[in-house]
């Protein structure tokens, strides 16, 4: 069985059937080639999981080597929840394809992301039927807040990490992001990253990977 999306996949280091499985969204303009770069670092620590990296679904407007979730520029905030209901389809069915091929259940599954990668992770986690084990977002925000609120489905657990510098995705939708979660009750741990532009910087990366760690071993 293949997957929906193209997809770079590092299997477990174990050589066995995965135990779990994380998903991870790249940003804006990238492909998941760039994300598993994150993946790689992480499987040295975590051998009995399948990493799996999508290339979005469409190419990014504004870098034709690169792919997007949904568009972004000059869009009105309807329009790109719109596109966004799109591209959410499109993840749970990969994320179905994964547990089906992989014989996982929901809650061995986490689904992250990066910038619009965390965007789409956060709709798509929250509104699944099954819980996910947990979502973990860098440099994101939630795409529609009334629309989030008026879907909530499911709880999984939420860890979301974002530099201070930020000038791409402002680090206020963090704290946007955090009070939503905190006020409809979810378990939520949101880290601010001191000196810390649009990117993930190695103490981000090992934030989310004892996050990762803690939840799926």
């Amino acid at each position: 069985m293949s997957y929906s999306l193209n997809t770079t996949i590092l299997n477990p280091l174990i050589k066995e059937k995965p135990k779990n499985a994380v998903i991870l969204c790249h940003g804006y303009g990238g492909d998941g080639k760039d994300i598993s770069l994150l993946a790689n670092y992480w499987s040295t620590y975590l051998p009995k999981t399948i990493f799996i990296c999508p290339d979005a679904p469409e190419k990014c407007t504004v870098s034709p080597t690169g792919f997007q979730w949904f568009e972004l520029m000059n869009q009105k905030q309807d329009e790109i929840l719109s596109k966004s209901l799109v591209a959410e389809a499109k993840l749970n069915k990969l994320i179905d394809e994964v547990k089906k091929k992989n014989k996982l259940d929901a809650d061995q599954i986490v689904i992250g992301g990066f910038s619009q990668g965390c965007m789409i992770a956060l709709q798509t986690g929250i509104k699944r039927k099954e819980t996910v084990n947990s979502v973990i977002g860098y440099s994101g925000k939630i795409i529609d807040t009334n629309h989030l609120k008026k879907n909530i489905v499911s709880k999984p657990k939420i860890m979301l990490l974002h530099g201070d510098k930020d000038e791409v995705v402002p680090v206020t939708f963090l704290l946007e992001a955090k009070e939503f979660f905190f006020k409809n009750q979810f378990e939520i741990n949101a880290k601010i990253l001191k000196n810390c532009e649009h990117r993930i910087p190695a103490e981000g990366s090992s934030l989310g990977l004892e996050f990762i760690k803690k939840n799926l071993y």
